[in-house]
Protein backbone atom coordinates (compact mmCIF):
# COMPACT_ATOMS: atom_id res chain seq x y z
CA UNK A 1 0.00 0.00 0.00
CA UNK A 2 1.41 3.39 -0.98
CA UNK A 3 2.16 6.04 1.68
CA UNK A 4 -0.35 8.39 0.01
CA UNK A 5 -3.17 5.86 0.48
CA UNK A 6 -2.11 5.16 4.07
CA UNK A 7 -2.13 8.87 4.92
CA UNK A 8 -5.68 9.23 3.59
CA UNK A 9 -6.84 6.12 5.47
CA UNK A 10 -5.39 7.49 8.72
CA UNK A 11 -7.05 10.86 8.10
CA UNK A 12 -10.43 9.21 7.49
CA UNK A 13 -10.18 6.95 10.56
CA UNK A 14 -9.13 9.84 12.81
CA UNK A 15 -11.87 12.06 11.38
CA UNK A 16 -14.63 9.53 12.12
CA UNK A 17 -13.17 8.52 15.52
CA UNK A 18 -13.05 12.18 16.62
CA UNK A 19 -16.41 13.17 15.13
CA UNK A 20 -18.43 10.55 17.04
CA UNK A 21 -17.74 11.80 20.61
CA UNK A 22 -17.52 15.33 19.19
CA UNK A 23 -21.24 15.23 18.40
CA UNK A 24 -22.05 14.94 22.11
CA UNK A 25 -19.57 17.68 22.99
CA UNK A 26 -21.30 20.03 20.55
CA UNK A 27 -24.77 19.12 21.83
CA UNK A 28 -23.63 19.59 25.44
CA UNK A 29 -22.12 22.98 24.51
CA UNK A 30 -18.69 21.76 25.60
CA UNK A 31 -16.79 22.33 22.37
CA UNK A 32 -13.90 24.13 24.08
CA UNK A 33 -13.43 21.19 26.43
CA UNK A 34 -11.93 19.23 23.53
CA UNK A 35 -9.35 21.99 22.98
CA UNK A 36 -8.54 21.93 26.67
CA UNK A 37 -8.09 18.16 26.81
CA UNK A 38 -5.97 17.99 23.65
CA UNK A 39 -3.44 20.30 25.30
CA UNK A 40 -3.51 19.17 28.93
CA UNK A 41 -2.92 15.50 28.08
CA UNK A 42 0.65 16.56 27.30
CA UNK A 43 1.16 16.91 31.06
CA UNK A 44 -0.07 13.34 31.52
CA UNK A 45 2.41 12.10 28.91
CA UNK A 46 5.29 14.02 30.53
CA UNK A 47 4.50 12.79 34.06
CA UNK A 48 4.11 9.20 32.86
CA UNK A 49 7.44 9.44 31.01
CA UNK A 50 9.18 10.64 34.17
CA UNK A 51 7.93 7.49 35.91
CA UNK A 52 8.66 4.85 33.24
CA UNK A 53 11.34 6.58 31.07
CA UNK A 54 10.04 4.90 27.90
CA UNK A 55 8.37 6.86 25.09
CA UNK A 56 7.01 3.67 23.50
CA UNK A 57 5.23 2.44 26.64
CA UNK A 58 1.41 2.14 26.54
CA UNK A 59 1.38 3.64 30.03
CA UNK A 60 1.90 7.03 28.37
CA UNK A 61 -1.57 6.67 26.88
CA UNK A 62 -2.99 5.78 30.28
CA UNK A 63 -1.32 8.81 31.86
CA UNK A 64 -2.59 11.11 29.13
CA UNK A 65 -6.13 9.75 29.34
CA UNK A 66 -6.08 10.14 33.12
CA UNK A 67 -4.92 13.74 32.78
CA UNK A 68 -7.84 14.38 30.43
CA UNK A 69 -10.25 13.19 33.12
CA UNK A 70 -8.41 15.31 35.72
CA UNK A 71 -8.85 18.33 33.43
CA UNK A 72 -12.61 17.72 33.27
CA UNK A 73 -12.79 17.16 37.04
CA UNK A 74 -10.93 20.39 37.84
CA UNK A 75 -13.09 22.34 35.39
CA UNK A 76 -16.30 20.90 36.87
CA UNK A 77 -15.07 21.58 40.41
CA UNK A 78 -14.49 25.25 39.60
CA UNK A 79 -17.82 25.52 37.77
CA UNK A 80 -19.75 24.00 40.69
CA UNK A 81 -18.57 26.82 42.95
CA UNK A 82 -20.82 29.12 40.83
CA UNK A 83 -18.04 31.69 40.96
CA UNK A 84 -16.87 30.87 37.42
CA UNK A 85 -18.72 29.97 34.25
CA UNK A 86 -17.59 26.82 32.42
CA UNK A 87 -15.69 28.73 29.73
CA UNK A 88 -13.88 30.74 32.41
CA UNK A 89 -13.02 27.55 34.30
CA UNK A 90 -11.58 26.03 31.11
CA UNK A 91 -9.62 29.24 30.58
CA UNK A 92 -8.01 28.76 34.00
CA UNK A 93 -7.37 24.99 34.00
CA UNK A 94 -6.21 24.56 30.39
CA UNK A 95 -3.36 27.13 30.36
CA UNK A 96 -2.23 26.09 33.84
CA UNK A 97 -1.80 22.37 33.10
CA UNK A 98 -0.44 22.91 29.59
CA UNK A 99 2.10 25.47 30.83
CA UNK A 100 3.28 23.07 33.55
CA UNK A 101 3.85 20.44 30.84
CA UNK A 102 5.86 22.86 28.68
CA UNK A 103 8.00 23.93 31.66
CA UNK A 104 8.70 20.31 32.63
CA UNK A 105 9.70 19.43 29.06
CA UNK A 106 12.04 22.38 28.62
CA UNK A 107 13.55 22.02 32.11
CA UNK A 108 13.88 18.26 32.59
CA UNK A 109 13.33 16.60 29.21
CA UNK A 110 15.24 18.82 26.83
CA UNK A 111 17.22 15.87 25.42
CA UNK A 112 14.15 13.69 24.97
CA UNK A 113 12.11 13.62 21.77
CA UNK A 114 9.02 15.38 23.13
CA UNK A 115 8.56 18.05 20.48
CA UNK A 116 5.79 20.45 21.44
CA UNK A 117 5.49 21.75 17.88
CA UNK A 118 4.80 18.28 16.49
CA UNK A 119 2.35 17.64 19.32
CA UNK A 120 0.38 20.77 18.42
CA UNK A 121 0.59 20.72 14.63
CA UNK A 122 1.22 17.06 13.87
CA UNK A 123 2.47 15.80 10.53
CA UNK A 124 0.45 13.16 8.76
CA UNK A 125 3.18 12.80 6.14
CA UNK A 126 5.40 11.08 8.74
CA UNK A 127 2.75 8.60 9.92
CA UNK A 128 3.54 5.93 7.26
CA UNK A 129 7.18 5.79 8.49
CA UNK A 130 6.13 4.25 11.82
CA UNK A 131 5.37 0.67 10.72
CA UNK A 132 3.51 -2.18 12.37
CA UNK A 133 5.77 -5.24 12.20
CA UNK A 134 4.37 -8.63 13.29
CA UNK A 135 6.61 -11.73 13.09
CA UNK A 136 8.84 -9.86 10.68
CA UNK A 137 5.98 -8.95 8.36
CA UNK A 138 5.17 -5.29 7.61
CA UNK A 139 1.38 -5.01 7.77
CA UNK A 140 1.11 -1.25 7.34
CA UNK A 141 1.40 2.02 9.22
CA UNK A 142 1.01 1.65 12.98
CA UNK A 143 -1.33 4.66 13.11
CA UNK A 144 -3.92 2.83 11.01
CA UNK A 145 -4.25 0.16 13.68
CA UNK A 146 -4.06 2.38 16.76
CA UNK A 147 -6.61 4.86 15.44
CA UNK A 148 -8.71 1.98 14.05
CA UNK A 149 -8.94 0.48 17.55
CA UNK A 150 -10.02 3.89 18.89
CA UNK A 151 -12.70 4.10 16.21
CA UNK A 152 -14.04 0.66 17.17
CA UNK A 153 -14.05 1.60 20.87
CA UNK A 154 -15.96 4.81 20.15
CA UNK A 155 -18.45 3.03 17.90
CA UNK A 156 -19.02 0.28 20.45
CA UNK A 157 -19.45 2.74 23.35
CA UNK A 158 -21.92 4.93 21.44
CA UNK A 159 -23.94 1.97 20.13
CA UNK A 160 -24.12 0.28 23.54
CA UNK A 161 -24.87 3.45 25.54
CA UNK A 162 -26.72 5.39 22.85
CA UNK A 163 -29.99 5.65 24.80
CA UNK A 164 -28.25 6.69 28.01
CA UNK A 165 -26.04 9.27 26.26
CA UNK A 166 -29.03 10.68 24.39
CA UNK A 167 -31.15 11.15 27.51
CA UNK A 168 -28.27 12.48 29.63
CA UNK A 169 -27.29 14.94 26.90
CA UNK A 170 -30.73 16.46 26.35
CA UNK A 171 -32.29 16.04 29.81
CA UNK A 172 -29.92 15.13 32.70
CA UNK A 173 -32.75 15.33 35.24
CA UNK A 174 -34.80 12.76 33.31
CA UNK A 175 -31.71 10.56 33.06
CA UNK A 176 -31.34 10.64 36.86
CA UNK A 177 -35.05 9.79 37.31
CA UNK A 178 -34.70 6.86 34.89
CA UNK A 179 -31.81 5.48 36.94
CA UNK A 180 -28.92 6.64 34.77
CA UNK A 181 -26.05 8.49 36.39
CA UNK A 182 -25.49 11.74 34.43
CA UNK A 183 -22.15 12.28 36.21
CA UNK A 184 -20.92 8.77 35.37
CA UNK A 185 -21.98 9.17 31.73
CA UNK A 186 -20.34 12.60 31.61
CA UNK A 187 -16.99 11.33 32.85
CA UNK A 188 -17.29 8.25 30.67
CA UNK A 189 -17.73 10.49 27.63
CA UNK A 190 -14.80 12.66 28.70
CA UNK A 191 -12.65 9.54 29.11
CA UNK A 192 -13.61 8.55 25.58
CA UNK A 193 -12.60 12.03 24.37
CA UNK A 194 -9.28 11.74 26.22
CA UNK A 195 -8.49 8.32 24.75
CA UNK A 196 -9.39 9.51 21.27
CA UNK A 197 -7.23 12.58 21.66
CA UNK A 198 -4.24 10.60 22.90
CA UNK A 199 -4.51 8.03 20.14
CA UNK A 200 -4.91 10.62 17.37
CA UNK A 201 -2.61 13.48 18.33
CA UNK A 202 0.65 11.63 17.54
CA UNK A 203 -0.41 11.29 13.92
CA UNK A 204 -2.35 14.51 13.31
CA UNK A 205 -1.54 16.86 16.21
CA UNK A 206 -3.88 18.39 18.76
CA UNK A 207 -5.02 21.25 16.49
CA UNK A 208 -6.37 18.84 13.89
CA UNK A 209 -7.91 16.64 16.62
CA UNK A 210 -9.93 19.66 17.78
CA UNK A 211 -10.85 20.50 14.18
CA UNK A 212 -12.08 16.95 13.54
CA UNK A 213 -13.85 16.72 16.90
CA UNK A 214 -15.83 19.96 16.50
CA UNK A 215 -15.89 20.95 12.81
CA UNK A 216 -17.80 17.99 11.27
CA UNK A 217 -20.29 17.65 14.19
CA UNK A 218 -21.18 21.36 14.19
CA UNK A 219 -21.53 21.21 10.40
CA UNK A 220 -23.87 18.22 10.72
CA UNK A 221 -25.80 20.07 13.44
CA UNK A 222 -26.73 22.73 10.88
CA UNK A 223 -28.15 20.05 8.58
CA UNK A 224 -30.21 17.76 10.80
CA UNK A 225 -32.09 17.54 14.12
CA UNK A 226 -31.91 13.74 14.32
CA UNK A 227 -29.13 12.47 16.62
CA UNK A 228 -28.50 9.27 14.66
CA UNK A 229 -28.37 11.19 11.40
CA UNK A 230 -26.07 13.74 13.02
CA UNK A 231 -23.63 11.01 14.10
CA UNK A 232 -23.57 9.44 10.63
CA UNK A 233 -23.40 12.78 8.83
CA UNK A 234 -20.58 14.11 11.01
CA UNK A 235 -18.53 10.97 10.32
CA UNK A 236 -19.11 11.25 6.56
CA UNK A 237 -18.30 14.98 6.54
CA UNK A 238 -15.13 14.36 8.58
CA UNK A 239 -13.99 11.63 6.19
CA UNK A 240 -14.62 13.80 3.13
CA UNK A 241 -12.78 16.71 4.77
CA UNK A 242 -9.78 14.47 5.44
CA UNK A 243 -9.54 13.24 1.85
CA UNK A 244 -10.13 16.69 0.32
CA UNK A 245 -7.60 18.27 2.69
CA UNK A 246 -4.94 15.75 1.71
CA UNK A 247 -5.40 16.41 -2.01
CA UNK A 248 -5.36 20.18 -1.47
CA UNK A 249 -2.09 19.79 0.46
CA UNK A 250 -0.65 17.65 -2.35
CA UNK A 251 -1.62 20.22 -4.99
CA UNK A 252 -0.20 23.23 -3.15
CA UNK A 253 2.65 21.38 -1.38
CA UNK A 254 1.65 22.57 2.11
CA UNK A 255 1.10 21.01 5.54
CA UNK A 256 -1.43 18.18 5.36
CA UNK A 257 -2.82 18.86 8.84
CA UNK A 258 -3.12 22.58 8.12
CA UNK A 259 -4.76 21.93 4.77
CA UNK A 260 -7.33 19.56 6.30
CA UNK A 261 -8.13 22.10 9.03
CA UNK A 262 -8.67 24.78 6.37
CA UNK A 263 -10.97 22.48 4.38
CA UNK A 264 -12.94 21.73 7.55
CA UNK A 265 -13.39 25.46 8.08
CA UNK A 266 -14.40 26.10 4.45
CA UNK A 267 -16.95 23.26 4.47
CA UNK A 268 -18.43 24.53 7.73
CA UNK A 269 -18.59 28.10 6.40
CA UNK A 270 -20.31 26.90 3.21
CA UNK A 271 -22.93 24.96 5.18
CA UNK A 272 -23.29 27.84 7.65
CA UNK A 273 -24.22 30.15 4.77
CA UNK A 274 -26.27 27.82 2.54
CA UNK A 275 -27.85 25.23 4.90
CA UNK A 276 -31.55 24.82 3.99
CA UNK A 277 -33.03 25.54 7.44
CA UNK A 278 -30.26 26.82 9.70
CA UNK A 279 -28.07 28.55 7.15
CA UNK A 280 -27.38 32.28 7.23
CA UNK A 281 -29.23 32.99 3.98
CA UNK A 282 -32.29 30.94 4.95
CA UNK A 283 -32.32 32.61 8.38
CA UNK A 284 -32.26 36.07 6.80
CA UNK A 285 -35.16 35.19 4.48
CA UNK A 286 -37.05 33.52 7.32
CA UNK A 287 -36.72 36.57 9.59
CA UNK A 288 -37.79 38.82 6.73
CA UNK A 289 -40.80 36.58 6.07
CA UNK A 290 -41.72 36.49 9.77
CA UNK A 291 -41.46 40.28 9.96
CA UNK A 292 -43.86 40.66 7.01
CA UNK A 293 -46.28 38.06 8.37
CA UNK A 294 -46.28 39.71 11.80
CA UNK A 295 -46.93 43.11 10.22
CA UNK A 296 -49.80 41.72 8.14
CA UNK A 297 -51.36 40.11 11.23
CA UNK A 298 -50.95 43.37 13.19
CA UNK A 299 -52.77 45.39 10.52
CA UNK A 300 -55.56 42.81 10.29
CA UNK A 301 -56.07 42.84 14.06
CA UNK A 302 -55.99 46.66 14.09
CA UNK A 303 -58.68 46.91 11.39
CA UNK A 304 -60.75 44.25 13.13
CA UNK A 305 -60.60 46.11 16.47
CA UNK A 306 -61.80 49.37 14.89
CA UNK A 307 -64.25 47.97 12.36
CA UNK A 308 -67.23 47.69 14.68
CA UNK A 309 -66.18 50.22 17.30
CA UNK A 310 -67.92 53.54 17.87
CA UNK A 311 -64.77 55.42 16.91
CA UNK A 312 -64.66 57.53 13.77
CA UNK A 313 -64.39 55.54 10.58
CA UNK A 314 -61.12 57.12 9.46
CA UNK A 315 -59.32 55.07 12.14
CA UNK A 316 -58.91 52.45 9.42
CA UNK A 317 -57.40 54.62 6.72
CA UNK A 318 -53.72 54.19 5.85
CA UNK A 319 -52.45 57.35 7.56
CA UNK A 320 -54.16 56.64 10.88
CA UNK A 321 -52.96 53.04 10.85
CA UNK A 322 -49.43 54.28 10.17
CA UNK A 323 -49.63 56.72 13.10
CA UNK A 324 -51.06 54.08 15.45
CA UNK A 325 -48.40 51.53 14.57
CA UNK A 326 -45.57 54.06 14.22
CA UNK A 327 -44.45 52.62 10.91
CA UNK A 328 -43.00 54.38 7.88
CA UNK A 329 -45.33 55.32 5.01
CA UNK A 330 -43.46 53.01 2.62
CA UNK A 331 -43.72 50.02 4.95
CA UNK A 332 -47.45 50.41 5.70
CA UNK A 333 -48.22 50.82 1.99
CA UNK A 334 -46.24 47.67 1.24
CA UNK A 335 -48.16 45.68 3.88
CA UNK A 336 -51.54 46.97 2.64
CA UNK A 337 -50.63 45.97 -0.93
CA UNK A 338 -49.70 42.50 0.25
CA UNK A 339 -52.99 42.19 2.15
CA UNK A 340 -54.86 43.34 -0.96
CA UNK A 341 -53.00 40.75 -3.00
CA UNK A 342 -54.01 38.08 -0.46
CA UNK A 343 -57.63 39.38 -0.74
CA UNK A 344 -57.74 40.00 3.00
CA UNK A 345 -58.67 43.70 2.71
CA UNK A 346 -60.38 46.02 0.24
CA UNK A 347 -60.60 49.80 -0.07
CA UNK A 348 -64.00 51.45 0.40
CA UNK A 349 -63.85 55.26 0.01
CA UNK A 350 -60.26 55.40 1.31
CA UNK A 351 -61.27 53.23 4.24
CA UNK A 352 -59.72 49.77 4.57
CA UNK A 353 -62.17 46.97 5.28
CA UNK A 354 -61.76 43.29 5.94
CA UNK A 355 -62.95 40.70 3.46
CA UNK A 356 -64.35 37.31 4.47
CA UNK A 357 -60.94 35.83 3.70
CA UNK A 358 -59.40 38.45 5.99
CA UNK A 359 -61.70 37.51 8.86
CA UNK A 360 -60.89 33.84 8.34
CA UNK A 361 -57.18 34.74 8.40
CA UNK A 362 -57.66 36.57 11.74
CA UNK A 363 -59.35 33.51 13.23
CA UNK A 364 -56.53 31.25 12.03
CA UNK A 365 -53.84 33.56 13.42
CA UNK A 366 -55.74 33.94 16.71
CA UNK A 367 -56.04 30.16 17.09
CA UNK A 368 -52.38 29.69 16.17
CA UNK A 369 -51.28 32.18 18.84
CA UNK A 370 -53.39 30.80 21.67
CA UNK A 371 -52.84 27.14 20.84
CA UNK A 372 -49.11 27.41 21.59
Amino acid sequence: MSPQIEIQIIAVIVAVACALPGVFLVLRKMSMMSDSITHTILLGIVLAFFVIHDLSSPLLIAGAALMGVVTVWLTEMLRRTHLLAEDAAIGVVFPLLFSIAIILITRYAGSVHLDTDSVLLGELAFAPFDRMIIWGVDIGAKAIYTTGILLLINLAAIVIFFKELKVATFDPMLAAVMGFSPALLHYGLMTLVSLTTVGAFQAVGSVLVVAFMIGPPVTAYLLTDNLKHMLILSGVIGAINGILGYHVAAIFDVSIAGSIAVVIGIVFLTVFIFAPRRGLISSIFRRKYQKIEFAKATVLFHISNHEYSNEKSDETDIENIRVHLNWSSEFIKKIIKLLEHDKHVVFDNDEIKLTSEGRDAIIRKHNAIFSR
